[in-house]
């Protein structure tokens, strides 16, 4: 067990981080503030200290290049008592490898469907690059899920020792606003948010015939090619703060068409803000919006169903149902699986933690 008199230093390496807009990001820079706040020195490697090239197909994402050597002495100028390896790319793979050569202990997280993306564009199949995936998460002391319902898939695919580990939401920043921000546009209004790209399959909703108006929140590679092919969608770009909130908040629906997310985060912003989701019942959403008191949306093979289902939800309901997700709370777990760098049979002691 880590000694629970000094804070602990924790060493965070991902190849998702700013100026990144995901899921992965958003719960990284959480989740290191969180920990922060409760006394531990958290430090988070990512590409942007490394040179980079654009990733193919999807130039927004940054690739580090060689990054080994300087990782290597960074991790051993920071000298932390534990680590957590987020992403399966250069710097997650650089830092396995780093671990496994001096036999030190580490814990991962299975964030991205990694081989549903890569198959969704190279046409690549899943099964090899799950093997390997396997193998890569294998070597840690643990694999950290967002979901019960991801947890079992990955078991069924070979995965072991794997770990629950929620989410939450900015309960002060996602509120329910006054719903003004599409005041132009006819009513229902059904809404995206997210990345902008294949793998999400906003085409799913885009082609739905629903009454009012279908809007777009965010950027990606695939924005500029879906602004062609659907000109009567509303399509705003990328929007941050309170006024994402505000979107969220000025919606009816919020549509998920995606089949590969693991989790979801912005369904539970959506709900935070009083909005009623809308989704395919698949890992993430079926997970969110289970065990809800009142209706807070919608789950539906025929997504069009689901979409005027979810209007009549009840909105206070979705607000309440949001409330069950804090940061602190998904912070505290994190924490709980971590394993100590030389000490692979131990776990730090959460509620010591607390106090330090």
């Amino acid at each position: 067990m880590l000694p629970l008199a000094t804070p602990h230093r924790i060493l965070i390496i991902t190849d998702a981080w700013k100026p990144q807009v995901n899921g992965v990001v958003r719960t990284l820079t959480t989740v290191a503030r969180e920990l922060q706040d409760m006394g531990h020195i958290v430090d988070v490697i990512g590409p942007d200290r490394f040179r980079t090239l654009p990733c193919p197909t999807y130039p927004d994402i940054a690739l580090s290049v060689l990054p080994r050597r300087r990782l290597i002495r960074m991790i051993e100028a920071f000298g932390p008592d534990a680590l957590h390896i987020a992403t399966e790319g250069p710097l997650g793979i650089a830092a396995r490898r780093w671990a496994k050569q001096g036999g030190r202990c580490f814990t991962t997280a299975f964030h991205t469907r990694f081989a549903e993306y890569v198959n969704a564009r190279t046409g690549l199949p899943v099964r090899p690059i799950y093997a390997w995936m396997r193998r890569f998460h294998g070597a840690g002391q643990g694999i950290m899920v967002a979901t019960q319902s991801l947890r079992e898939e990955l078991t069924a695919r070979g995965f072991r020792n794997i770990r629950a580990w929620s989410r939450g939401v900015d309960l002060e920043l996602f509120k329910p606003y006054p719903r003004s921000a599409f005041d132009e546009l006819p009513k229902p209004i059904f809404l995206y948010v997210g990345r902008v790209a294949v793998e999400k399959n906003i085409g799913a909703f885009l082609d739905l015939d629903l009454p009012g108006s279908k809007v777009v929140v965010g950027g990606g590679p695939q924005l500029a090619t879906l602004q062609r092919e659907y000109p009567a969608v509303t399509f705003t770009g990328p929007r941050h703060g309170e006024m994402l909130a505000r979107a969220y908040s000025s919606a009816d629906v919020f549509v998920f068409p995606s089949l590969t997310d693991t989790f979801g985060l912005v369904i539970l912003e959506a709900l935070a803000c009083g909005t009623p989701v809308a989704a395919f019942p698949v890992t993430g959403p079926r997970d969110v919006l289970a065990n809800a008191a009142g209706k807070i949306g919608e789950a539906s093979h025929d997504l069009k169903v689901a979409a005027l289902e979810a209007l009549k939800a009840d909105r206070t309901a979705c607000r309440m149902h949001a409330e069950r997700f804090s940061w602190r709370a998904c912070a505290e777990t994190f924490l709980s699986h971590l394993v100590p760098l030389t000490a692979p049979s131990r776990q730090i002691n959460v509620s010591s933690d607390r106090s330090a």
